[in-house]
């Protein structure tokens, strides 16, 4: 038996993607002049963001390659045969499907979308993304063609959301309060991390299931954490039962298509010392100072100055741990960070309208020190033309957050 290097496969009708045709096609075309002013024939998408971003697929690697070939004619994405005709019938576009039956049958993939074509002189890939050993082979099949990085260029255009994407990160701001509240109705002494956290994501799920009856329901995820656990903002959860006093970090992160919003919230349970509140209070004041900060015209690393000055005042600059604030979109904790648009020091970029960025700062003041955990705050801002709304209705400080059990 003859079996093939990669085929072609319809199987079913093409399900509702999360964006309109129009979308999708708005999407394609910036994509295109930004290929035609870099002079590039070709593009080789390898990321999970901007493969969802152009076609509504979000692939499941498990070590294999996936892709997207753009050219000006052309879009098709590449997939494992595992996957069947999923990734077709969950695109805006073709797609090729390469088998495991023979090494680099993802590439002859790749080749097999251009036909006879022209070969590409100038082709763009994800530098940020691509691996060594990917970008090895392909230098060794497109021999005459010369590589450029596109990834800024790409992030560029993931920074600007339509009105189509604002519309998906308010609702899944909204989402990600309902999950707080299921957090807190569950909150007790004695009750687990990992049981509270249960809660707060299973709500969200079903809601999202709710609001998006056709889409896949895939990596909406719960970080609750307490005591100790509170020092870092990506902490996993874990089995340690809640005890009085406890300082605790409440974060929500519903995720609707690859699109990625998050609640997080610092909590006490039943009473706070004097330390502890004065350190709370501290954070939250940044973090409202911040909240006025944000509106368009504003330089991202403006922001930042502003607020260093306040927590030096406030005696807490040296508690304070990252950035205090990012873009949102295509992204999650393994997948598309969109680093130009940060709140952070080094990063000039102005804000403008139609950007979606959070007020998130943090300090950690650490064990055995009067006030010791966590102290984090995280809203959610989409800018206008004139000013910034704020999409996060979750209350904030110890006059709503000390919980009683």
């Amino acid at each position: 038996m003859e079996r093939p290097d990669f085929f072609n496969l319809k199987n079913g009708e093409k399900a509702k993607l999360p964006f309109t045709d129009q979308e999708y096609q708005r999407r394609l075309t910036n994509l295109r002049t930004t290929m035609s002013k870099n002079n590039l024939d070709m593009i080789i998408l390898t990321s999970m963001h901007n493969i969802a971003y152009y076609t509504g697929f979000i692939y499941c690697s498990f070590g294999r390659p996936y892709g997207c070939v753009v050219t000006a004619n052309k879009i098709s994405t590449i997939s494992a045969n595992i996957d069947a005709s999923q990734p077709w019938r969950r695109s805006h576009s073709d797609n090729v499907i390469y088998t495991d039956w023979k090494r680099d049958n993802y590439l002859k993939a790749i080749v097999a979308i251009i036909g006879r074509e022209e070969p590409p002189k100038n082709i763009g890939i994800e530098n940020d993304h691509v691996t060594l050993d990917v970008k090895e082979k392909l230098t060794s099949i497109f021999t005459f063609s010369v590589f450029s990085d596109v990834s800024k260029d790409l992030m560029q255009l993931r920074m600007i959301k339509s009105a189509e994407e604002i519309e998906i990160i308010k609702n899944g701001a909204r989402i990600a309060d309902l999950g707080g509240e299921e957090i807190v109705k569950n909150i007790k002494i004695g009750e687990s991390e990992l049981e509270i956290a249960i809660a707060g994501r299973d709500r969200m799920e079903r809601e999202i299931a709710k609001t998006y009856p056709d889409a896949e329901y895939m990596d909406t995820w719960v970080w609750f954490q307490s005591g100790l656990n509170t020092d870092g903002a990506h902490n996993p959860k874990t089995n340690r039962k809640l005890k009085p006093g406890d300082i605790l970090s409440l974060n929500t992160f519903p995720m609707i298509s690859g699109y990625y919003t998050a609640l997080e919230r610092t909590l006490f349970v039943d009473e706070i010392d004097d330390a502890s509140l004065k350190a709370w209070d501290a954070n939250v004041k940044v973090h409202k100072r911040g909240l006025e900060l944000i509106k368009p015209g504003v330089k991202c690393s403006a922001i930042c100055h502003e607020l260093n000055e306040l927590f030096a005042e406030l005696g807490y600059l040296h508690y304070r741990t990252f950035g205090y604030g990012h873009s949102f979109g295509v992204l999650s904790h393994f997948y598309g960070r969109e680093a130009g648009l940060e709140l952070r020091e080094d990063i000039d970029t102005v804000l403008e309208e139609n950007m979606v960025v959070s007020m998130e700062p943090m300090i950690m003041i650490p064990d055995g020190k009067p006030g010791a955990g966590g102290y984090r705050e995280h809203d959610i801002l989409v800018i206008g033309k004139d000013n910034a709304e704020n999409i996060t209705k979750f209350p904030f400080g110890p006059e709503h957050n000390i919980i009683k059990s």
